[in-house]
């Protein structure tokens, strides 16, 4: 049985060239796994929004987030605090999980404000790209790139470094 690899993700794609290189990985992803991105929809923000509308945001997008996972699902929430790794260490990583019988990864990459704490205790591990914040559709790209590179590095297959 192919492991399923599920990026749980807030907004839509609205640029041309991040849908293209996002059905580019999906593609080359289809040899390893069974790739797919589940979109929920975005709160809208408001501009000067204090704490408490911005936590009853994150609890909505939380919501339809939460929906979207399985119960056997194992949870990998992206945060600045989650752990760092290596394209090496994280594809040792997924093949732990692999190895361990987690036969469904859920990737989730939260909206403009980030994932409401129901989601963070949902996660089974926090994964960190980095201090630095980038586009959530941006972020879509490079974790589906590193989902890719990980199964090319598991499987010794050639990859630049």
């Amino acid at each position: 049985m192919a492991m399923r690899v599920t990026i749980v993700c807030v907004g839509k794609i609205k640029e041309k060239f991040y849908r293209e290189a996002l059905e580019e990985y999906g593609k080359r992803l289809g040899k390893y796994c069974k790739f797919e991105i589940a979109e929920v929809a975005d709160e809208m923000t408001l501009e000067g929004a204090g704490p408490a509308l911005e936590e009853q945001t994150k609890a909505r997008e939380a919501r339809r987030i939460l929906a979207k996972i399985r119960e056997d699902a194992y949870v990998c929430a992206l945060e600045i605090g989650g752990k760092r790794m290596s394209s090496e260490e994280f594809a040792a990583w997924m093949e732990r999980n692999a190895v361990d019988g987690r036969s469904h990864i859920v990737f989730v990459i939260g909206g403009s404000l980030g994932l409401h704490e129901s989601v963070g205790s949902r996660a089974d591990f926090h994964l960190s790209f980095s201090d630095m914040t980038f586009p959530h559709q941006l972020m879509r790209v490079i974790l589906s790139e590193q989902i890719y590179r990980g199964f090319r590095i598991i499987n010794r297959e050639p990859y630049h470094k």
